[in-house]
C-alpha cells in the first residue's frame, strides 16, 4: 500500500544554501555511501536546520523517502518517538520493531532526520542501543543538535551501523559576503557587516534586518552570544510598533508560543493580530504547535526584558503559568508532553534545572547493565558500602537486572550505576529480604496509593570515585532517572530512596520536595542510611512540576492550605491538621468546584474500596470546625459528598 509521508519541518525548500556546499556535499557523500548515522552538530543558528532541509530537498530529488522529526515537539520516551512514527503513518505503531519495519517498507532509500537532537538527550541510550539496531540496512539516519555527542557515538555501540560525526562551523569571510549580497546589501557596507558578524548565519541575517546602522564597531574575540545578543538589541531599537514590541518579549518567556498564551499575557490586545505580526519576524519560526523564537534571540530579549522591567517579565510568567496549567488540565497523554516541556521551560531555578538538566553529565553515558558489568558494580559497592549492603544489592542481580543502569566515562569503563524498579512488579519476597525494601513497601501498605497509581525504589546510586555523593555520575544517573519519571506519568506518585549522608542533597531535595522519613531509618552493619520520598501528588510528574514552577513564580496556588506544614492558612493564624484532615481536605482542594463522593474520598485518599464508614463526615465536620469563618467553603452534596470551593 502506497503511504504518503508529510513533510513536517514546515520550513520553505531551498534551491541552495549559501557558502554550505561542501558541507552539503559531505552529508551527501556520506548518503551515498550508506552511512548509517550521520551526526551534525554546531552552535545554535549557526545554520544546522536549514541544511537539513536543503539535504533533503535533495534526497528526495534522486528518490529517497525523507521522514523529518522535530525532537522539541516529541515526549523523551519510548511511548512518545512511537506515537510520532504512529501519526505519520496514519495508524498506531506499539514496538521499535514494527517501527523499524515500516520505516523499512518506505521505499529503497530512507532518511529519518532527528533535529533539535539537543532537548532529546533522554532518549539518547534508548536511539543507540534499542532502536537503530532493529532499522533495516535501507534506514539512514541523520541526527541534528548544538552539542557535540557523547563519546559512544563516536563508537559504533554495534556493527550493525557506522556512524560520522560533522561539525558545522561559521561561515567564511567570502561566503559572509556572498551572504549579505545576495540579501542586497553594497559591498561598502557588507564589509563591516561580515566582521561584526564573525561568519554566523543568524547574526548576519540579523545585521540585515538591521542594514541602516553602523557596523564599523568590533566585538571582542568570537562569542556568538554577545554578537547575537547586542544584534538583537539593533533590531529591538527599530520597532517602534507598541503590541509587535509587546509580542516579542512576551514570546522570549516561553518555549512555544500560541494564541491561548497571547491572550493570556496581553489580555488587552488581539492574539491573532500579536499573533500574525510575530509569524513576520525574521528570528520566529512556524512549527505545528505554534511559533518558537530562535533560541540565542529569546536569551538576548528575555534577559534585556528581566533586567528592564523584572516585574513585567515576571507578569508574563505567571500568566503563562495559570494558561498553561488551564490547558494540561483537559489534555491526553498523547498530548500532555508539550505542556510539561512549556513547565519545564518556566522554572529558571538552578537547583531545579540541574535536577532535569545536569550540566556536568554530557562526557558520561547511562545504560542498562551487561552481563559483565557486575563485576564492577560490585567493587563499587565494596568501596563504598558495608558489606551487608553491598550483599542486599547483590541479591537484585537475581531478581531483576534489567533495574541495574550503569554509567560510562570517556574510557568505557563503568564509572558509576543505580539500582530502580517498580516494586509492584517485583516478587513480594525479594521485596521482603532485602531491609531496606523491606520498610519501604510496608510504608506503601500503611499508607496506600490510590488506585492505578505506582512508586519506584531508587535503592541505590553509587559513583566509583564519590560514592553517594554528589558528582557528574550521580548527576548522569539523576539525568537518567527522569526518563522513568516521563515514561511513568501520569501514574507515578511516589519515590524512595536511601543515602548514608542526607544533609548532602538537603537543599536540593527539599526543594524538589523530598521529605525525610525518621521512622524509616535503615541500619546495614554500623551504618545508618535514611530514606527519603517524594510524593508527586495526584496530578503525578505533571503536577509536581507545575508546583515547582508556581513556587519559582510566586504563584498562590495553596494560599489557604500549607501542604509542606500541613496546615490551614487563615486570616487570623495557621491551624495544624492531623493526617487524616489534611488527607481529606487536600484531595478536596486539588478537584476544587468538583462534586466527589464519599467513596471517592476513601479510595483515592486510602487507596481501598468504601466499607460505609461515616470516617470521611466526621473528619469533614472536625475541618469545618478549624475552617471556622470558612467553613462554607465545604459543600455538602445531598447523597453523595462534598464539593470544595474557595470563599
Amino acid at each position: 500500500m502506497a503511504v504518503a509521508i508529510k513533510d513536517t519541518s514546515g520550513r520553505p525548500a531551498y534551491e541552495c544554501v549559501v557558502g554550505r556546499s561542501a558541507e552539503l556535499s559531505e552529508l551527501l557523500n556520506a548518503f551515498a555511501r550508506g552511512v548509517r548515522v550521520t551526526y551534525l552538530h554546531g552552535l545554535a543558528g549557526i545554520g544546522k536546520s536549514t541544511l537539513l532541509v536543503t539535504f533533503a530537498q535533495r534526497a528526495r530529488a534522486i528518490g529517497a523517502k525523507v521522514v523529518s522529526l522535530d525532537c522539541r515537539a516529541m515526549e523523551p520516551t519510548e511511548r512518545g518517538f512511537l506515537n510520532e512514527i504512529s501519526i505519520l503513518r496514519g495508524e498506531s505503531i506499539s514496538s521499535p520493531q514494527s517501527a523499524a519495519k515500516w520505516l523499512g517498507s518506505l521505499g529503497p532509500q530512507v532518511v529519518v532526520l532527528l533535529d533539535n537532537f539537543e532537548v532529546y538527550c533522554l532518549m539518547d541510550t534508548w536511539l543507540r542501543q534499542v532502536f537503530i539496531p532493529r532499522l533495516p540496512e535501507n534506514v539512514q539516519l541523520l541526527l541534528s543538535g548544538n552539542g557535540r555527542p557523547v563519546l559512544s557515538w563516536h563508537i559504533a555501540a554495534s556493527p550493525a551501523f557506522s556512524t560520522h560525526i560533522m561539525e558545522l562551523g561559521p561561515l567564511s569571510q567570502a561566503e559572509s559576503l556572498e551572504l549579505l549580497a545576495s540579501g542586497g546589501i553594497a559591498e561598502n557596507k557588507a564589509a563591516p557587516m561580515s566582521k561584526f558578524a564573525r561568519g554566523h548565519p543568524l547574526a548576519l541575517r540579523l545585521a540585515l534586518e538591521a542594514a541602516d546602522k553602523d557596523f564599523h564597531q568590533t566585538v571582542s574575540g568570537s562569542d556568538f552570544h554577545r554578537i547575537v545578543e547586542d544584534l538583537t538589541k539593533l533590531y529591538l531599537t527599530d520597532i517602534r510598533d507598541p503590541l509587535t514590541r509587546q509580542a516579542v518579549e512576551a514570546a522570549s518567556v516561553v518555549r512555544r508560543t500560541t494564541l491561548s498564551l497571547l491572550q493570556a499575557m496581553l489580555p488587552d490586545a488581539s492574539p491573532r493580530d500579536a499573533f500574525e505580526r510575530l509569524q513576520g519576524l525574521p528570528f520566529i519560526e512556524p512549527e505545528r504547535d505554534g511559533l518558537r523564537m530562535n533560541d540565542l534571540v529569546r536569551q538576548a530579549v528575555g534577559s534585556t526584558l528581566r533586567a528592564a522591567d523584572p516585574a513585567g517579565y515576571q507578569d508574563y510568567r505567571r500568566s503563562a503559568w495559570r494558561q498553561l496549567k488551564a490547558e494540561a488540565e483537559n489534555v491526553g497523554i498523547s498530548d500532555l508532553w508539550r505542556y510539561t516541556a512549556d513547565l519545564l521551560f518556566l522554572i529558571e531555578n538552578p537547583v531545579v534545572r540541574e535536577a532535569f538538566f545536569p550540566s556536568a553529565s554530557a562526557e558520561y553515558v547511562v545504560e542498562p547493565a551487561r552481563a559483565d558489568d557486575f563485576a564492577a558494580i560490585d567493587a563499587i559497592c565494596r568501596e563504598h558500602d558495608p558489606p551487608s549492603s553491598c550483599e542486599s544489592i547483590s541479591l537484585w542481580r537475581r531478581h531483576t537486572p534489567e533495574s541495574f543502569r550503569v554509567v560510562r566515562g570517556p574510557d568505557g569503563l563503568v564509572s558509576g550505576f543505580y539500582l530502580m524498579f517498580d516494586p509492584a512488579l517485583i516478587d513480594p519476597a525479594a521485596l521482603r529480604n532485602d531491609p531496606a525494601t523491606r520498610r519501604w513497601w510496608e510504608h506503601v501498605r500503611k499508607q496506600p496509593m490510590p488506585a492505578g497509581q505506582s512508586a519506584l525504589f531508587l535503592r541505590r546510586w553509587l559513583s566509583r570515585e564519590h560514592g553517594e555523593a554528589p558528582s557528574s555520575v550521580q548527576a548522569a544517573c539523576w539525568l537518567d532517572i527522569k526518563r522513568s519519571y516521563m515514561e511513568m506519568r501520569p501514574r507515578l506518585r511516589r519515590v524512595y530512596l536511601a543515602v548514608t549522608d542526607l544533609s548532602a542533597y538537603a537543599s536540593a531535595a527539599l526543594l524538589l520536595g523530598f521529605r525525610p522519613l525518621q521512622d524509616l531509618e535503615i541500619k546495614f552493619d554500623e551504618v545508618v542510611y535514611s530514606t527519603a520520598m517524594l510524593d508527586f501528588g495526584s496530578a503525578s510528574v505533571d503536577g509536581w512540576l507545575a508546583g515547582l514552577a508556581a513556587a519559582e513564580l510566586g504563584v498562590e496556588i495553596d494560599a489557604l492550605l500549607d501542604i509542606d506544614a500541613h496546615e490551614l492558612v487563615l486570616d487570623d493564624g495557621r491551624v495544624k491538621l492531623s493526617k487524616m484532615e489534611f488527607d481529606i481536605f487536600h484531595f478536596l482542594y486539588q478537584n476544587e468546584g468538583k462534586a466527589v463522593t464519599r467513596a471517592s474520598l476513601i479510595e483515592n485518599v486510602w487507596g481501598y474500596k468504601h466499607s460505609g464508614s461515616n470516617v470521611v463526615d466526621a473528619t469533614v465536620k472536625s475541618l469545618r470546625k478549624k475552617l471556622g469563618a470558612k467553613s462554607s467553603s465545604i459543600e455538602t452534596i445531598r447523597g453523595s459528598g462534598y464539593r470544595f470551593q474557595k470563599l
